[in-house]
């Protein structure tokens, strides 16, 4: 068993006209846990998601997120909300608590004007909080991407948001065990999104000798990559009390290289005619290029690196 199914599953037609229904369906039902027996099986359905459409899959991962992290923190959601989790801290950007409301710019928050409710991270606390209150104000004309375009990652600003739903203890979001298990599901959606551009493209090669060596790499680094984020999985569930940081740090970065040599490889099997006259792969490929930098590159191979040398060899 690997997380990539042998066939790949039907694409969402149009991202932005079937995104509603889709992301509905999608998040219906409720994933496994992570650390609870199955996180291959969540991880599973998060790259099938990642590999049918790389924004549906963006706003229902962080959906799912919200889920686990109000579970792990003996949190009930609120009804049939659709959530998500906005966490970002970019270029001194960030919500902070002043007089126990909410305040401040928070940046990428994907599905600003989709959702119904996100966990917003302040400092060191964590706020479920009603994204339809009208002292959370989406900013117009912050989210013009190459790719990811329907996930509306927009700048939010809060306005004296009352912070009266904390979820956990203060420092709860970074301390809790399921935090990097949830990094290793978005590594899972990045190798969903993968798979999905090399499937199309992988129709475009003919018998020509370059293009099928490109798709015979792609195939490797993508088996590779499935291999090494399964066994992470296993890992993660014998043992979740464990710090698994290390494991999925590394699950990750093979991923984001993963991306990137799909980034390199693809359009040379598209060629031209592949990227401008198919209605898939350059759309998914800009996708992919864009959601992918959630990995901060060789920022977090330094941090990598330096964990490793402090670990015994």
């Amino acid at each position: 068993m690997t997380l990539l199914d042998a066939r790949p599953p039907a694409a969402v037609p149009d991202p932005g006209a079937a995104l509603g229904p889709a992301l509905a369906d999608a998040v219906r039902g409720a994933l496994p846990r992570p650390g609870h027996g199955d996180t291959a099986g969540r991880w599973r359905t998060l790259a099938r998601w990642g590999r049918t459409d790389l924004v549906l899959a963006r706003l229902a991962e962080g959906h799912a997120d919200a889920l686990a992290i109000l579970a792990e923190a003996g949190c009930d959601p609120v009804g049939r909300a659709l959530y998500g989790v906005w966490a970002a801290r970019s270029a001194g950007t960030g919500a902070v608590l002043r007089d126990g409301a909410l305040h401040g710019v928070v940046r990428f928050c994907s599905g600003a004007h989709r959702l119904d409710r996100a966990l917003v991270v302040a400092g060191d606390v964590l706020v479920d909080v009603d994204v339809r209150d009208p002292r959370v104000r989406p900013v117009k004309g912050t989210w013009n991407p190459a790719g990811m375009v329907a996930s509306d990652s927009v700048d939010v600003e809060f306005q004296g948001v009352p912070a009266d739903r904390r979820v956990g203890p203060p420092a709860f979001y970074t301390a809790r065990p399921g935090f990097w298990f949830g990094g290793g599901g978005v590594a899972a959606v990045w190798l969903g999104g993968a798979a999905g551009a090399v499937d199309d493209v992988r129709g475009l090669t003919g018998d020509d000798p370059h293009r099928l060596g490109h798709l015979g790499a792609l195939h490797t680094a993508l088996a590779v990559t499935d291999a090494l984020l399964e066994r992470t999985a296993h890992d993660i569930d014998a043992d979740p009390a464990a710090d698994h940081t290390t494991a999925v740090w590394t699950a990750r970065a093979a991923a984001e290289q993963l991306v990137r040599t799909v980034l390199d490889r693809a359009p040379r099997i598209a060629g031209t005619t592949g990227l401008t006259r198919e209605p898939g792969p350059g759309l998914r490929l800009s996708d992919l290029g864009v959601y992918v930098r959630q990995h901060h590159a060789e920022r977090d191979l330094a941090a990598l690196g330096a964990r490793l040398t402090e670990e015994p060899a």
